[in-house]
């Protein structure tokens, strides 16, 4: 019954084992299943290309109990979510407590990046540290041959290994959240869902009369019952709910603000100085100093960002990542397309950024993703930004 559920079509019988190549016929397959429409799709992919799918749902936050906010992610309503559609799959389901590492490992240095005056990706975090790390030696343990995953990415095999591409659909792609995966976990994880349409993983939802079919998709920031991100920075790095200052470029002193964690740099909106100040220019939060509890302000072009020095940079290419300079594509946020780029590493490993054109309103804790094409080549977190003799 559900191999004929999951017949959609020529199409797909043309490609049945999209996403899942590679891997022995029968091979026990473990799937993230957070409860939503991807990853249960997911599910019923593996299952019904005639391998050994074994469901894992990870509690995260909120002791299991639902928040009562549409689109989060992994609280109570996820996990009977998900537990239903391993039921209504035929297939073994479990649900691991991983709350306090993922306290420990994405919810604090989330806090701690705010409070030091950054900008941080939780998500990104959380597929290193917890999804990609723990969950994946979990099924390793468990004897699975893959960890199948809902996320919109591509993997193909390479002339060095498997690579890491963007998912065919632009709208849908994931590729800025995974910049981090190293080569090692790549080789054990699959993305079914990669070279398909959104569109196409609903159809296939409701084909197998999944409950999740229409569920909305889960938030960015899912331990954020209310999307006041602020109130938690502040619950947890007091000094980041400190008042002070907000000054313009010069120093002067325009008004008070509340907190360094309430503010990131491109802010306009709730700065509480009106619309535009000083000689009449709207004003944006251009820099934020931590040790004197300062906001700076000023006009946009002060946002303007040619140089970007990173930290912790992944490097997902041929062959290690040596001195020198190369052009390739980068993206700065996971809403903008990718820009053109050179990468510049110092005999030092230094690795820096010089952007082709300047991009508004760059802050340190954001990812620099590097793009060859459709390709992923790895990337880094925007350590600061600086003047572009710097990195000449």
């Amino acid at each position: 019954m559900l191999k004929d559920a999951l017949d959609l079509g020529a199409a797909a019988r043309s490609r049945p084992l999209a996403g899942l190549e590679g891997l022995a016929p029968g091979a026990r397959v473990v799937v993230a299943m957070s409860g939503g429409v991807d990853s249960s799709a997911v599910a019923a992919l593996v299952k019904s290309a005639g391998f050994e799918a074994v469901g894992i749902t990870l509690q995260l936050y909120d002791h299991g109990a639902a928040i009562g906010r549409k689109g989060s992610c992994c609280a109570g309503q996820d996990i009977h979510d998900a537990r239903r559609v391993a039921e209504s799959l035929d297939m073994p389901h479990y649900v691991l407590d991983y709350e306090n590492r993922f306290r420990a490992e994405v919810i604090t240095p989330f806090a701690e990046s705010y409070a030091a005056g950054e900008t941080p990706v939780p998500c990104v975090l959380c597929n290193q540290r917890i999804k990609f790390a723990d969950l994946l030696h979990t099924a390793r343990d468990l004897g699975a041959a893959a960890l199948a995953t809902g996320h919109y990415v591509r993997r193909h095999e390479g002339a060095g290994g498997p690579e890491l591409w963007r998912g065919a659909e632009v709208e849908r792609d994931q590729s800025y959240f995974l910049f981090a995966t190293r080569p090692a976990e790549l080789d054990f994880l699959r993305f079914p869902l990669g070279g398909m349409p959104k569109t196409e993983t609903r159809a296939l939802a409701r084909r197998l009369g999944l409950g999740v079919a229409e569920k909305a998709d889960s938030q960015d920031i899912c331990f954020v019952p209310d999307g006041r991100y602020a109130d938690v920075v502040a619950r947890l790095q007091p000094q980041a709910a400190q008042a002070g200052d907000i000054v313009d470029l010069a120093g002067r002193v325009l008004g008070r603000h509340q907190g360094i964690g309430r503010y990131t740099i491109g802010q306009r909106k709730g700065l509480g100085l009106g619309a535009e100040v000083a000689d009449g220019e709207p004003v944006y939060v251009v820099r934020l100093e931590p040790a004197t509890a300062r906001v700076v302000v000023g006009p946009r072009q002060a946002l303007a960002t040619l140089v970007l020095h990173l930290r912790q940079v992944n490097w997902l290419g041929d062959g290690p990542l040596r001195p020198g300079r190369t052009g390739l594509m980068v993206k700065v946020r996971s809403t903008r397309p990718p820009a053109a780029a050179t990468l510049a590493v110092a005999d030092d490993g230094a690795v820096s950024v010089v952007l082709d054109e300047p991009e508004m309103g760059v802050a340190p804790g954001q990812a620099c993703v590097f793009y060859q094409g459709e390709r992923v080549l790895g990337g880094g977190w925007i350590d600061r930004t600086g003047a572009l003799l710097e990195a000449l």
